[in-house]
């Protein structure tokens, strides 16, 4: 078994020299997608939009409910497989961006998925705003050799073409007819004069990509945006938090009725109920939240899985009543790399520092940004990290002991100490830093490595789930874009979950 990051420096990636064979995968031609360029963020306005102005997903996803009942879908939308009692399944989550990091994940994801039954994408399918005419080159084509079904819960970036795309390639269904437009003056209004819609779908097009996933085997039709799959003992559930992270009335009724029964399950969701150091329960309209639903002992959820957040996260909360239920991030599929650095050393949910895991390190993800700060500012001397330096500052602020021991000792500096501070890496509750970003996400919206990354190590990562009728085994996989990871990917975390 290969080396992870947490044996050693190699095994996360650093000083690996030997590329993958991924570009291979690649199209001649790859637009690389930048967070700074006005062109990206300009149609990815409607986020902004439905916070000022009101939240208009909630309707949409009604309509292409009901379209998709009338057209035959299970009204309950419940897709019934024939799985027996011993299955596999892959999770991999926001993946969407068609360029390095998205078609590095690919080899390891293949040789790591070998003989399940099919896989979810967990969110953000498609950057930057969920385009038709973007399937080809980020999800047929870098996932043409999976050879089972792929279904998927779309994401906030999905939503920015109101679904269109996501419900064509997923659902199979036509566009929704245009409504009328809202009285002049009111909030829907002002809305609407900024609100990005999308254009005619060129087919020729779109047939072309479907053309590079043609085996029976690999298609799959879902009743809609989201779902439940009753697969061996198990009944996974994927809803969709939309624009804002929320669920509308009707989904959390769906949600209350398909969570009911003996059935072990397990949440797939758009926004994660715990990550970076909090608990987000997730809002449903009408009262209540996604997490109390989860939580209910009657419900017999065993783990809530979560994209959105570009890294890899696990939190293992103890409920009141004896049981233990796996929250996990899991949104590293492709899409630039969220910072793990700025996670704080961890107390939430009964959940204890020794008991948190993440991928990237954390020590990793500063080293990884203090060298794309570097490169940006022009700054390399001050800013760029080693991968000691940084685990060896991680380790001083959080209080904790370095998670990958070193070779040698490192003596940590002012000057290293500055630049964690300046990267907003996290520290323990007690302690705070007057050098620290005011938003813990500023250099990541600013500096996304997405924009600027297109070299290993890339920490990327995502799931394989074996399930068996007394348990699911959970594992993490890294990808980093080296040839050995590709042939051997890295097993960076694991949980045997029971489901007794």
């Amino acid at each position: 078994m290969a080396h992870s990051s947490r044996d050693t420096a190699a095994g996360a990636g650093w000083g690996n020299s030997q590329l993958g064979t991924y570009k291979r995968l690649m199209p001649d031609r790859v637009e690389k997608l930048s967070w700074l360029d006005p062109r990206t963020l300009w149609p990815a306005r409607n986020g902004v939009l439905a916070s000022w102005f009101g939240d208009p997903t909630g309707r949409t996803r009604s309509r292409w409910v009901e379209q998709r009942v009338a057209a035959g879908a299970p009204a309950d939308a419940v897709i019934r497989r024939g799985d027996a009692d011993r299955f596999s399944f892959m999770v991999i989550g926001d993946t969407g961006e068609g360029d390095d990091p998205q078609y590095a994940v690919v080899p390891g994801f293949l040789k790591a998925g070998r003989g399940t039954d099919f896989a979810v994408i967990a969110s953000d399918v498609i950057y930057p705003v969920g385009s038709t005419g973007d399937y080809g080159t980020k999800f047929f084509r870098p996932y043409r050799d999976y050879p089972a079904a792929l279904y998927a819960i779309p994401g906030n970036h999905d939503w920015y073409e109101g679904l269109q795309g996501f419900m064509r390639v997923f659902c199979g269904a036509p566009p929704l007819a245009p409504e009328a437009r809202p009285r002049p003056l009111t909030r829907a209004w002002f809305r609407s004069l900024l609100w990005h819609s999308p254009g005619p779908t060129d087919e020729q097009r779109l047939a072309a990509a479907q053309a590079l996933r043609p085996e029976p085997a690999q298609q799959a039709v879902q009743p809609g945006p989201y779902w439940a799959i009753d697969a061996g003992p198990v009944r996974i559930v994927g809803i969709d938090t939309g624009l804002l992270g929320t669920i509308d009335a009707e989904q959390g009724r769906w949600l209350r009725e398909v969570s009911r029964g003996e059935r072990p399950k397990i949440l797939v969701t758009g926004s994660p109920l715990y990550v970076d150091g909090e608990h987000r329960p997730c809002a449903v309209e009408g009262g209540g939240t996604v997490d109390e639903i989860v939580r209910d002992p009657a419900h017999r959820y065993v783990a809530a899985i979560g994209g959105d957040i570009h890294n890899y996260q696990r939190y293992p909360v103890r409920l009141p009543d004896g049981r233990t239920l796996q929250y996990i991030v899991a949104g590293g599929g492709g899409a630039f790399m969220h910072a793990t650095h700025t996670v704080p050393r961890v107390g939430v949910g009964g959940v204890t520092e020794e008991e948190f895991r993440c991928y990237p390190l954390r020590g990793d993800s500063l080293a990884f940004y203090s060298g794309l700060y570097g490169r940006r500012l022009r700054m390399p001397r001050f800013f760029t990290l080693t991968e000691a330096e940084a685990t060896a500052v991680i380790a001083e602020r959080l209080g904790i002991p370095p998670t990958r021991s070193q070779t040698e000792p490192v003596r940590v500096t002012r000057r290293i100490r500055l630049v964690a501070s300046l990267l907003g890496a996290g520290r323990r509750p007690d302690r705070s830093s007057r050098f620290r970003l005011p938003v813990r996400k500023t250099y990541t919206q600013l500096f996304s490595p997405g924009s600027a990354t297109y070299s290993p190590p890339f920490f990327k990562s995502f799931l394989r789930l074996d399930v068996t009728p007394s348990s699911v085994h959970v594992r993490c996989h890294s990808a980093t874009g080296t040839l050995d990871h590709e042939i051997d990917p890295p097993v960076e975390d694991e949980v045997t979950i029971p489901l007794s």
